[in-house]
């Protein structure tokens, strides 16, 4: 289930808020700031419902602050201020969406469910690749190429997988050995740089028909080319 922080000095808002929301998300309740703060060293929340005033401050810092320390949140203003500029600044700040007072209980829930229908398929399209050649779910680590016009599985160790992955998720870069060296093994790992070409080669080998996908770009390193959208 998805967690909601709600920032809010009214407990009247906080019990509207939470009738509205408990079918769908559990819902967290801070009165001011601070104590949003600690909340959120402490969980990882999906959405925020903030108050524009609150005791010791503005919503529209503690949105920013949220922005950059976790920006895949969502955040909603939810408040009695319904004046344009403060609207524009909120947005400015990285708010998604501004809900004035008095509110309707089953808007707010329609707006929430909307937004957490696109939070899941966007982290769908993260964890799922599939182009005409290959399939990549990353959840499962399962791969599956196409062969015949049949789906067959590929067996990958943990760092074909990775190498894979790394692979999609850079299509139509011209990545070099170096960097694919550094990026998975790390600067401080002594190994060589024809080491790469050792492990892409048995990636290769295993992918059979899709091999082709992963180009040898002499002089420079590798490209990932599959066909068909991801």
């Amino acid at each position: 289930m998805k967690k909601i922080l709600l920032v809010e000095d009214s407990q009247e808002i906080f019990q509207m808020v939470e009738l509205s929301l408990n079918s769908i998300s559990g819902v967290d309740w801070v009165k001011n700031i601070s104590d949003a703060r600690e909340a959120i060293a402490k969980k990882q929340y999906d959405l925020f419902l903030l108050d524009m005033e609150l005791p010791d401050g503005n919503g529209v810092d503690l949105c920013s602050l949220i922005t950059t320390k976790s920006p895949e949140s969502i955040i909603f203003f939810l408040t009695s201020h319904s004046d344009l500029s403060e609207k524009v600044l909120s947005f400015s700040a990285g708010a998604d969406d501004y809900i004035t007072k008095p509110f309707q209980p089953l808007e707010l829930k329609a707006r929430v469910e909307a937004r957490f229908r696109k939070l899941d398929q966007a982290q769908d399209a993260k964890n799922h690749f599939q182009w005409d050649e290959m399939e990549i779910d990353t959840l499962t680590q399962e791969v599956k190429i196409k062969e015949d016009d049949n789906w067959v599985n590929v067996e990958l160790t943990a760092l074909e997988f990775k190498l894979l992955i790394y692979f999609a998720t850079r299509v139509g870069h011209v990545i070099k050995r170096d960097k694919i060296l550094d990026d998975l093994w790390g600067k401080d790992v002594h190994v060589y740089p024809r080491s790469v070409d050792t492990h892409v080669s048995k990636l290769r080998k295993k992918l059979g028909p899709a091999s082709d996908l992963i180009a040898s770009i002499h002089g420079a390193g590798y490209k990932f080319n599959p066909t068909g959208p991801s």
